[in-house]
């Protein structure tokens, strides 16, 4: 299909910053924007609750300004994810919060998000929801989401287990919207390959934590840079539900991550944790299985820079190697 209005003409490349818990803040969201993709961030970044207007408010400030200061310029719309579980007790509050400034796009998790479509839909916003399978998709498609974020193997924190060649083809079946595709996308040969399979936009999130806009640690970033698709466990421990992350982190919480048992499932929590001492998202690193190509921690402008140039080189290889 063709992109939403708002996306049109606003992107450099076609590609959604994933949110980043705790480590997408307004710099990073601000410094996507300005480079030509989506920039997004976690509700629950912004603590305590009323500091979300306050993040709101500086983005669409500092993106109107640059939009007036270079009209000529692609500037993307941002995102914010609202994690639809019980244990996010926040999650109508800071839906309110988005309703109140017409948050542009609203990139839910988990539960199908009935009630977050309607109050998106009500000012114009766009509904984007993260799915692993094709069950999720059909029952997130029921409640009339804009687009679904198709997360599959090798994506960074919590992701399935599907091939994109089977999950893309099999949601396209049924579902007209918008196409978003996840799972070891780290460099602009991956985005023209996720266009290539028939996803609409290309959904990457742990090459922008090696960034210095990113609010993580400089041993994270510097992990992610020395680490390979080899290092990346997938475990249910951290939060109830499988992920990946970066087996060095594991190790330096003290966990051996090859002997890592299954979580308890009563003691599921999204936020930061709750079947080990050592916190997901804090102690235990998430990661995508791409990361054997970062090498560096770059702007984002220099890294989407880098970004452009490799999608536009595979977009003409492909159409060189075209036997039609």
């Amino acid at each position: 299909m063709s992109l939403p209005k708002i996306l049109q003409n606003n992107l450099s490349i076609p590609v959604i910053g994933s949110p980043l818990f705790l480590c997408s803040g307004p710099e990073l969201v601000i410094a996507q924007c300005k480079a030509g993709i989506v920039g997004s961030f976690p509700a629950l970044n912004a603590r305590p609750q009323p500091v979300l207007d306050e993040w709101i408010i500086r983005i669409k400030e500092e993106l109107a300004q640059a939009k007036l200061d270079n009209p000529e310029l692609p500037i993307a719309p941002f995102a914010v994810n609202q994690i639809c579980h019980a244990s996010n007790d926040r999650l109508m509050a800071d839906m309110e919060s988005c309703v109140r400034h017409e948050v542009p796009i609203i990139i839910t998790s988990l539960r199908p998000p009935e009630e977050i479509v309607t109050a998106a839909h009500s000012y114009g916003g766009l509904v984007y929801h993260d799915v692993i399978s094709v069950r999720h998709a059909k029952k997130a498609a029921e409640q009339g989401v804009d687009g679904l974020i198709l997360v599959c193997s090798g994506a960074g924190g919590h992701a399935g287990t599907l091939s994109p060649f089977a999950l893309v083809r099999e949601v396209r079946e049924f579902f007209d919207g918008t196409i978003i595709l996840s799972g070891a996308i780290s460099s602009g040969s991956a985005v023209a390959s996720s266009l290539a399979l028939g996803a609409d936009l290309a959904y990457m999130g742990t090459r922008f934590i090696a960034t210095e806009e990113a609010n993580a640690d400089k041993e994270y970033k510097d992990m992610l840079i020395e680490s390979a698709a080899h290092d990346i466990v997938y475990s249910s421990l951290f939060t109830g539900v499988h992920g990946n992350y970066l087996g060095p982190s594991i190790e330096k919480a003290g966990l051996d991550p090859v002997n890592l048992p299954e979580a308890d499932k009563s003691s599921m929590n999204f936020g930061s944790g709750g079947n080990t001492e050592a916190k997901a998202w804090k102690d235990i690193w998430g990661s995508g299985q791409g990361i054997g190509s970062i090498k560096d921690s770059p702007t984002v402008q220099v890294l989407v820079d880098q970004l452009k140039q490799e999608y536009l080189a595979a977009t003409e290889d492909f159409k060189a190697k075209s036997v039609y």
